[in-house]
């Protein structure tokens, strides 16, 4: 009888030990299979690294807040009931954990919701190749607003960002270039922000151009030629005047009677809109002449006063 309680005993033992090794073996293949699956879903493809364009600014959330809260405090106390938080979280929620290839404009409706305020009539300001000159301009001259005079486009001015399908859902070494992909967040998002900046617009609209470009000062292919002048309002806009700016020393590619500036004006006449377009807007040109002083077109300048 102890010979067959112990052979028992032994055979409840290996039992025992059997079960133990079964359970070990199945807890090590349920945490390997779950380290793959999680592998898997956040494995990026060497492309998704590989971008040709910067990559997240850093700090983005302190930047767009701190832009936010300067913007609606010590610029435009009388944007003060906007939510910064808010608006950083649907920023945010606009490219997170997202493919930087595939994000629509609808990502972004809520952002231009909770950030859109009115433009006064007469104010705003379009350019195009002429992005320095026409933000100079605006800054000195409290009478006009361009897009990144806004809201919108003050925080989101010379800073990027895109998301990573994987942990943590933001890609902060590269982030795709137009020509990667057209629906990139940046990219999309300035042209989400043209459009409405461009309906927003009523009375005189002012349009700043560069006449040393080779190619053109218009451009069918730009934001302004693409969207913004599709966007403008008839009903609500009286006049486009148009600014052909030309670099202080040249060279001089355009004037107002150049073939380019005439198919804007075809095409905005089309749209019944009454045109005024001017070489050199002297007050512009004045800017321009700050920084060259001594240049001969500059001293032309001073002489013809």
């Amino acid at each position: 009888m102890p010979l067959q309680q112990g052979s028992a005993r032994m055979r409840q033992r290996t039992v025992l030990l059997v079960g133990i090794a079964v359970l070990l073996a199945a807890l090590v293949l349920a945490v390997v299979l779950a380290s793959l699956l999680t592998h898997a879903r956040h494995e990026v493809s060497p492309k998704m690294l590989k971008w040709k364009d910067r990559g997240t600014t850093k700090n983005l959330q302190e930047v767009v807040l701190g832009r936010c809260y300067n913007y609606i405090t010590a610029q435009h106390p009388e944007l003060g009931d906007k939510d910064c938080l808010k608006i950083w979280e649907s920023l945010k929620d606009a490219f997170i954990y997202k493919n930087p290839c595939n994000i629509t404009p609808e990502d972004y409706q809520p952002l231009m919701e909770l950030a859109s305020h009115p433009i006064p009539c007469n104010k705003s300001l379009f350019w195009s190749k002429t992005g320095d000159l026409a933000h100079r301009y605006t800054k000195s001259n409290q009478n006009f607003l361009t897009l990144e005079d806004t809201l919108l486009g003050y925080m989101a001015d010379r800073v990027s960002w895109c998301g990573d399908p994987s942990a943590p859902g933001i890609n902060y070494e590269s982030c795709p270039k137009r020509n990667e992909c057209e629906s990139n967040p940046g990219s999309v998002f300035w042209k989400t922000a043209s459009k409405m900046f461009a309906e927003a617009a009523c009375g005189v609209v002012q349009v700043m151009l560069n006449g040393s470009v080779e190619a053109g000062a218009f451009r069918s292919s730009s934001i302004f030629g693409s969207i913004e002048i599709f966007n403008l309002d008839p009903d609500k806009v009286s006049e486009v005047h148009i600014w052909l700016m030309q670099n202080i020393g040249g060279p001089q590619s355009e004037s107002c009677s150049g073939h380019s500036i005439q198919r804007l004006i075809s095409i905005l006449k089309e749209r019944n809109f009454k045109i005024i377009c001017e070489d050199n807007y002297r007050p512009v040109q004045l800017l321009q002449c700050v920084h060259n002083p001594d240049h001969i077109d500059c001293r032309l300048c001073t002489n013809s006063t």
